[in-house]
Parts: C-alpha cells; structure tokens; sequence
C-alpha cells in the first residue's frame, strides 16, 4: 500500500490515470518532526528534512499489442492483452533539507519525471512513503493553465489564485510580474497573440511569486534571451539565499554545480549518487557515456619499416574512452621495426571534434653514433600530458618518420571523450594568477 503525509496540508496521491485509490486509505498522520522549523533553516547535515521519500516504487504497464483502431476491438472483443511492466522507480530512499537547493539529475528514461509527478501528486506511488513539511508549489511545465483567449493581467490574476494567492495578494502584484516578464507594453494582449518567448517569460515570471515552503521545478532556466536569463539566475540566487527549499530536475550540469547544495543521480529507477553537485555532474556524463564502448581505434599503422600498436589508458594502465578534466591524458605506442634506422621521430597532435589542433608534441629517439636500430626492435612509448581541456570529443592524430624513409602517420588514431562539468570559453583552461594594484605601483 503506497502512503504520502503532506504535512500542513494532506493530499493523496493518485495513481496514472488519475483514478482514486480503492485500497484502504494511506496513513495521513501528521509529523511533528517534519513541521518543526528552526529560526534560520541551513542545508546542513543538522537542517530537518523538508522532503523525505522512503522506499518509493512506481511502475507502469506496457501493452504488448496495440489496438489502434474500432474494427481491431470489434473483430477481437474477448482477445486478452498481454503487458510488460516498466519499473519507473525502485525502491528509492532520499531526503531534502529545508532550505537546501536540491538538484535531480539522470538520463532520459531514468526516472525524474516520474519522481516529481509523484512529488506533485499527479501520479500515485505503487509503495513506500512521500512526506513533505509545508505548502508544495509544483512547476513542472511552465504555461500550464494559462487561458489564450485572456490577457497577461487577467491569467497572472488566475495563475496567482491557483497558486493560493488571494486575489488582493496577486492584485498588489500584478505591476511587478509585468515588469519582471518585460511585458508592461503588452500587458493587455491577449495570449494567443504572444510569441512562444513571451510566454515562458510570462510563466517565470508567475512562478516566482510563489508563497510555497517547496518549490519543484522542471527544466525552466534556459529561459528568454541572454538579459532575461540574468535576470532568472539572479531570482534563483535570491530564493536560494532566502532559504527556500527547492527541487530541481534539469539536465544542465553547470546550473546544478551553480545553484544546488546537493544533487541526486537516478539510473533505471535507482538511486546511483547522491551528495556533491560537482561529484554528482561527473558521475551523470560517465552514466551518458559507459555504454559507448571502447575507445576508437582506426587501425594499426603499417607501412615499409615499421607497424605501430596503440591505445589510449588511463594511470591505472586500464584502455579507455574517457579522460574527466585534469586527469593524465597517456597515449601508449608499441612500434615493432622492419627496416634498419639510425632514429626515430614520434609525433602526436591532439585535436578537437572540428579537426582543430589544442596542442602537438613528440620526441626523437637516436641510436648510438655508428649504430643502426635493428630489424625486429621493439619500442614502447608513452606519452603523457595533463588534461585541460573542456569537455567533448578529441582525437590524436600519430606520427613516426625516420631518417631512412620510414614514414607513418595516423589522422584520428585514437578517438576519446573529456568528461567533467567544469567549462570554459576558451579551447583549453590553463593555471593563472591575476595581480591587481590600486596603487599605481606607489
């Protein structure tokens, strides 16, 4: 039997469908615990909990066989249906922390729009347990019950009631959602006349006049222009200081690491990670990328005098396709030779995914003076450079050239990933000191 308390406010859940419970009625006991608020809440291990979910499951069912059409039921009215069952979440455990800006974060299928529907009471846990202390304010997809026949004053008044506003409250706010949305101009339009843009503005702009212990928020940052997304962080910098209690699902890393004091991985239904936003970040593109399969490697060079072997392995001397940020980039060459030489140039060049070289570097190797590098030497070579690059696709291109004609050279020898949240605007993300002095040197 699946159970929610919503505390200063019970509400239970339902299920898919939007059909009542017909099991008997969840335990709506209120918890003393969850309502007690201290004067100045913090996202510390200390704060009390203002989500707690325990053990929480919820699946659906997949029919096997469409029906898509009166005469197939028609033909068919006794034919059974067959189904298979999609566990959305199994068995999760987590709690937020009043106060605490809490990031959910996992790929596609994983379970985060299932989660903030149970959250928000539009689906009905199969089992386990939702309790929340205070008013929840779900916002999961921005615009939803909005009227395109009203103007923007007339849905900011409906929207407000809806969030519990009362219609004085919405009233006294009214100038200030215009204003911040940059709609004063076409406050009295109606809606179906807006672009899509203004819309979102519109909806962002609502939705910060919440009066809600816990916000939920469902991918709503990338909103507007450059200036208007300013203006959306900032708010969201003011919430955060404010102490409110918020759920953010997103797929956008570097909000998480910017805004979030913790952040949650979901994989299938489970709970992978949970703490660290940064941890968090890197755990979510190694989830996006482990099933990619092994590093590409383009083929083993051979040429008159020499084949090469190579790989690209981490510190651990493991094969990968991965490098995260500041983390040893090593390329290691196996060059067997079929021709005497008396040295060796090896060459390496890493480059972006637009075949633009970040940097190249190489080494000679020469035979003792009077001597030659044997038919059937092997040399081994490995070559390493520290990662600072930003994250996405890289390749390195190989090179060995000797004196006696020996000559290979391997575009896109070995293509790899940099993984890690960190950005920046520049090709590479060097170490830097700035000296400032408002002295003028006196």
């Amino acid at each position: 039997m699946s159970a929610s308390d919503r505390l200063g406010g019970t509400l239970a859940l339902r299920d898919a469908h939007g059909d009542s419970p017909s099991d008997p009625q969840p335990d709506m006991s209120v918890n003393d615990e969850l309502m007690t608020t201290p004067t100045q809440p913090a996202p510390g291990p200390d704060a009390p909990p203002a989500i707690r979910i325990e053990d929480l499951h919820k699946a659906f069912r997949i029919p096997t066989q469409r029906v898509d059409s009166l005469k197939e039921r028609a033909v068919h009215p006794f034919s059974s249906r067959e189904y298979r069952e999609l566990r959305a979440l199994d068995g999760i455990s987590f709690e937020v922390r009043q106060g605490e800006f809490f990031g959910i974060v996992g790929r596609n299928g994983s379970g985060k729009s299932t989660l903030l529907k149970l959250l928000a009471s539009i689906y009905r846990a199969d089992a386990g347990r939702i309790q929340i202390a205070g008013r929840l304010a779900p916002f999961i997809e921005l615009g939803v019950g909005f009227n395109q026949e009203l103007t923007a004053r007339e849905n900011v008044l409906l929207n407000g009631v809806m969030m519990g506003l009362t219609p004085k409250e919405v009233r006294e706010r009214q100038d200030s959602v215009i204003d911040f949305a940059e709609l004063h101009d076409f406050a009295d339009l109606k809606l179906k006349n807006y672009s899509s843009g203004m819309l979102v503005r519109l909806a962002f702009s609502v939705m910060l006049q919440a009066d809600a212990d816990v916000l939920l928020i469902d991918e709503v940052l990338a909103v507007g222009d450059a200036a208007f997304q300013q203006k959306c962080a900032d708010a969201f910098h003011r919430m955060k200081a404010e102490g409110k209690t918020i759920v953010l699902v997103t797929h956008d890393m570097s909000a998480v690491e910017e805004y979030c004091h913790r952040a949650l991985l979901l994989s299938d239904g489970h709970v992978r990670f949970i703490g660290n936003p940064g941890e968090a970040g890197r755990e979510y593109l190694k989830l996006n990328f482990e099933k990619s399969g092994r590093a590409e490697q383009l083929g083993t060079p051979d040429s008159e005098g020499a084949t090469v072997d190579f790989a690209l392995k981490n510190v651990a001397g493991e094969e990968v396709d991965r490098i995260e940020r500041r983390e040893e980039i090593r390329v290691e060459l196996a060059v067997e030779l079929t021709r005497e030489a008396s040295s060796l140039n090896f060459g390496f060049v890493i480059a972006n995914a637009d075949d633009v070289g970040m940097f190249e570097f190489g080494e000679p190797l020469i035979a003792e003076p009077g001597e030659l590098l044997p038919v059937g030497k092997r040399i081994e070579v490995t070559a390493a450079v520290e990662n600072r690059l930003p994250p996405g696709r890289y390749f390195v291109h190989l090179g060995v050239h000797s004196d006696t004609g020996i000559s290979i050279y391997t575009h896109n020898a070995i293509s790899f990933l940099v993984i890690g949240s960190e950005q920046t605007t520049g090709v590479v993300s060097l170490d830097h000191r700035v000296t400032i002095d408002t002295e003028g040197g006196s």
